[in-house]
């Protein structure tokens, strides 16, 4: 138990550059922006090697399309539908408010696959052609999105007691349910007693917390969150009291750099040296061992991460509908054997 309690203390800043102290350049940011040029360069090579209908001049509209369309407007629009439909009722406007944070890869997947079928009736060029080389490139996506997760220290894993284990100071806002109702996991009167305690390890802290506490309250809302902010601060820029912060920890599984592997690195090698050695496949077969592929991993390596929505017939939501992206593999690879559709390179 010692070395648990000498475990790692997530203390990753969340700007890669900070112009003020709200305001910045997020790595969460730059994993979007890392994913599209990665994915403007990749299908740029596809054209020149023969394994996409696109022109090279039509490229930059395609990712444009697909990026804009499809993995912001569809991961935005999934996350509310899937993970948070009570408040998109509640407050339309709330879709809106992506800096708040919650995207979803299903709903970025469905939403390129729709933006990807929209073009291709424009341009009358094969869909699933289209669809074989984003699930190429996607990967790459996630994989840089699952970094940008870890980096701000979200999403993590389960409690376990394996030698890897790190401590992820966002629990301090998670629920759990009690005989009395939902409550806060570390009530606020014990996040003001840390603060309290923390002394020369975080100057200052317990006047700060408690003045923030204050005008929550006194503006209607809720003090958690003010103590939470300045507590997860003061862990960034003081080691001592990130120490002190981790005793009052879980120590879980990274499960954020899992699915960066699982979900992102390892499909994007896999089925671009498919790509590579079959230029010239079967329209669909690639989406159809895409769907398939990230379906199987997203449902066993979310068995390492902490649920973040209430479960479905005994599922974590991400492994629920990975179910029917399972159907959607089937459906591709059923296409893509019976129409024995190729590439038809424009002249």
């Amino acid at each position: 138990m010692q070395d648990l309690l000498a475990t790692y203390v997530h203390h990753l800043d969340p700007f890669a550059i900070r112009f003020t102290e709200t305001f910045g350049i997020r790595w969460y940011g730059l994993a979007y922006v890392a994913g599209f040029l990665c994915a403007f360069f990749l299908f740029r090579w596809f054209v020149r090697i023969g394994a996409s209908e696109l022109k090279d001049s039509q490229v930059g509209d395609f990712i444009t399309l697909c990026a804009v369309a499809g993995t912001m407007v569809g991961g935005r629009l999934g996350y509310m539908l899937l993970y948070n439909f009570g408040e998109l009722v509640a407050n339309p406007a709330s879709f809106f408010d992506v800096l708040g944070g919650g995207m979803s890869s299903h709903g970025g997947i469905a939403g390129i696959t729709i933006t990807a079928w929209f073009y291709a009736r424009c341009t009358k060029t094969s869909w699933t052609g289209h669809g074989d080389n984003l699930v190429v490139v996607a990967p790459l996506g996630v994989f840089f999105g699952r970094l940008a997760n870890f980096v701000n220290g979200e999403l993590y894993g389960r409690p376990t007691e394996s030698a890897w284990a790190m401590k992820f100071p966002d629990e301090l806002t998670e629920v759990v349910e009690t005989a009395t109702g939902r409550e806060w996991k570390f009530p606020t009167a014990q996040l003001r007693e840390l603060a309290a305690t923390a002394g020369d390890k975080a100057a200052g802290l317990s006047e700060k917390v408690d003045a923030a506490a204050a005008n929550a309250l006194a503006g209607g809302q809720d003090p958690h969150y003010a103590a939470v902010d300045l507590i997860q601060q003061a862990s960034l820029e003081s080691p001592a009291f990130r120490s002190l912060l981790g005793e009052i920890l879980t120590p879980r599984h990274p499960s954020q750099l899992y699915e960066a592997a699982v979900e992102g690195l390892i499909p994007f090698l896999l089925l671009l040296a498919v790509r590579l050695k079959w230029k010239n496949a079967w329209h669909g077969i690639l989406t159809g061992i895409f769907f398939l592929y990230y379906a199987i991993g997203r449902i066993a390596v979310e068995n390492f991460r902490e649920p973040d929505a209430d479960h479905i017939a005994g599922m974590t939501r991400g492994q629920f509908y990975s179910l029917f992206m399972i159907l959607v593999g089937l459906g591709f690879l059923a296409y893509g054997l019976a129409k024995k559709r190729t590439n038809r390179l424009p002249a």
